[in-house]
């Protein structure tokens, strides 16, 4: 085969994967590339979670973890309403929700596909209250249930093939 058509075959094959994984994110409806199923990446997010979950320590401020428990819990609730009302599939739906706070000084929080949440101790002294709080989940939340992370995945599986191929 010459090297014209074998481009040509390549050029065809990346057009109909990008054709195929061409999705919108809630809300935004913004053109996202998804070629990675969702489930798979929601599972390795939960291995690696449990992996964290035991390898770092877990703060014992049970009063602040339930106050992370409840925001979490309104927002969960409130993303069903939203997508209800709008007559739209929650794409959030099928999220096993969960949340730590790991005993860290590090100023940091994050949501892992699937609803895997983790806020470390040391944003405490940054967000000051509860509103500040929800403010900081939220951000972390809206990054899954706009999927970025099958977003990245896909371009990032999209790209090591391609340069695998070169």
């Amino acid at each position: 085969m010459n090297r014209r058509k074998f481009l040509n075959y390549i050029g065809c094959g990346c057009c109909g994967v990008m054709i195929n994984g061409c999705s919108t994110a809630p809300i935004t409806d913004r053109r996202q590339l998804k070629i990675i199923p969702e489930s798979n990446l929601n599972a390795q997010a939960a291995q690696i979670y449990e992996k964290i979950k035991e390898k770092e320590k877990m703060s014992d401020d049970i009063k602040t973890l339930n106050q992370i428990r409840n925001i979490g819990k309104k927002m969960e609730d409130s993303i069903g309403e939203y997508f209800y009302r709008a007559g739209i599939n929650n794409p959030a739906a099928n999220f096993d929700w969960e949340y730590i706070l790991i005993d860290k000084k590090v100023k940091n929080a994050w949501c892992m596909p699937g609803g895997k949440i983790a806020i470390y101790t040391g944003i405490l002294d940054v967000t000051k209250n509860i509103n500040g709080l929800a403010s900081v989940m939220g951000h972390e939340i809206a990054h899954a249930v706009a999927k970025h992370s099958i977003e990245r995945a896909s371009r990032s599986v999209l790209l090591n093939t391609s340069t695998r191929l070169v």
